[in-house]
């Protein structure tokens, strides 16, 4: 019962590599390093630098923390525990902690390995914030993994990626260093790395020759990796329902207003007034991207 649901990920070919993963050249190079230091930790000992041993994925949804995460998992080819916070918490008292607990007990077996925590916040939240008495499951299992990432015992070889959008929740026991030693910013991408992101996923479909992706970035400002190809899916959908066999510019610029705003309203009826209504909007919205 109080066994840990973790997935194992053994190294495999077909998984994702930094290669796969666009737009986040600053996040890759921090992780880039953990690789390293997995593949060959000699180098780094014998400076007498340590490993972190935490890690945290901090940014807006969508941004592709989780992405990021696989991808150390498949260039490290060492074993890959895979968790979500919410895992942890269960119907009876004390099951999360036991969770932790088997969790830990399995990665030091396994070492060195990297434990991944997506959604830490369903667990790691600020403690008693606003909540009467300490019996709290979330509070057990929280306490349970600040002792197990920086108590008396060492985890060498044990290394914890962690994965949320909301950091200012957490509790700051958990995040200090020791316990979370490096926050790795994972920020919607700028103009080259959408332009870069645009170019992974559109890998898989038929493309014209027309294609300018540095157009299609330009246009989808603010969007994130999960929008982007979203933004490609949509185009390759639309391709297909107008009966063509690879997907145009127009169909790229199409799918940006129909994953921003929502599809074309083609018989709705506007008064003059409304319509006037609109284009003072767009307008400002013009004059303002202007």
């Amino acid at each position: 019962m109080g066994n840990g649901s973790a997935k194992v990920y053994v190294q495999s070919t077909e998984g994702i590599h930094f290669d796969d993963v666009a737009g986040e050249d600053e996040a890759k190079e921090s992780l880039t390093e953990i690789v390293d230091y997995l593949h060959n930790p000699k180098k780094y000992t014998d400076v007498g630098a340590s490993m972190p041993k935490g890690i945290l994925l901090v940014g807006p949804p969508g941004t592709g923390k989780t992405m990021l995460a696989k991808a150390v998992a498949g260039e490290a080819s060492v074993p890959f525990f895979s968790i979500s916070g919410s895992e942890f918490v269960e119907m009876f008292v004390g099951m999360g902690a036991s969770k932790v607990r088997d969790l830990f007990k399995q990665a030091k077996e396994k070492a060195p390995c990297i434990v991944f925590i997506d959604e830490i916040d369903a667990i790691g939240q600020k403690r008693n914030s606003g909540r009467l008495g300490g019996n709290d499951e979330r509070e057990q299992t929280l306490n349970q993994l600040l002792t197990e990432m920086d108590g008396f015992e060492s985890n060498n070889g044990v290394i914890i990626l962690a994965a949320t959008n909301r950091p200012e929740s957490l509790d700051p026991a958990l995040t200090r260093p020791g316990r979370f030693d490096r926050r790795v910013p994972v920020e919607l991408p700028d103009l080259q790395g959408r332009e870069a992101i645009l170019k992974v996923h559109a890998k898989k479909i038929k493309l014209a020759d027309d294609v300018d992706f540095r157009t299609i970035a330009r246009m989808a400002a603010g969007a994130s990796g999960a929008e982007l190809a979203n933004i490609i899916n949509e185009a390759a959908l639309r391709a297909v329902r107008g009966g063509r066999t690879v997907v145009g510019q127009s169909d790229l610029e199409e799918s940006i207003e129909v994953v921003i705003a929502g599809y074309q309203k083609k018989n709705a009826v506007l008064s003059n007034k409304e319509k006037m209504v609109v284009a003072y909007h767009e307008i400002g919205h013009a004059l303002v991207a202007a």
